[in-house]
């Protein structure tokens, strides 16, 4: 009598499909999805009479950068000059991008554009854009009907 051992595995059609998907991929690799930074990075936190963003942009004149507002959207638009090595000197690590930036944030609520601030201060800008008063909350008295 001849005994048969049945495999202690069962064909699972989705194992072969995860087998055939990988050796597709290994013939036709995918680019890697790039990840896009912001730039220039910001943090923005708010109170009830203003919003405060800032935003570290090292190595930028203060000259290059413009500021947008209008209603609930903050713009900022700059650009970061090319630093230029001297004859004779080659790069070996080069980091820190250049160019142009532009970055669009709404904000929690309508400002007064006419009062917002800004300043430059060791490579951090700090902007402080105010509550427009049209935007503010109002208390409103009940009064008693007749």
């Amino acid at each position: 009598m001849i005994t048969i051992a049945r495999p202690s595995w069962r064909w699972d059609p989705w194992r072969e499909i995860d087998r055939m998907q990988q050796e597709v991929s290994s013939i036709f690799p995918l680019p890697k999805p790039r990840r896009v930074a912001n730039f220039p990075p910001l943090n923005i936190h708010s109170g009830d009479e203003d919003v405060i963003i800032t935003s570290e942009i090292p190595g930028i004149d203060p000259a290059d950068v413009e500021l947008t507002v209008t209603g609930d959207t903050l713009s900022i638009k700059g650009t970061r000059k090319p630093h230029e090595v001297k004859e004779g000197e080659t790069w070996h690590r080069r980091e820190r991008g250049s160019g142009d930036f532009f970055r669009t944030v709404q904000l929690p609520f309508n400002v007064d554009a006419g009062k917002v601030q800004a300043e430059y201060v060791n490579g951090v800008l700090r902007i402080v854009l105010p509550r427009a008063e049209a935007d503010k909350p109002r208390k409103i008295s009940v009064t008693p009907g007749n």
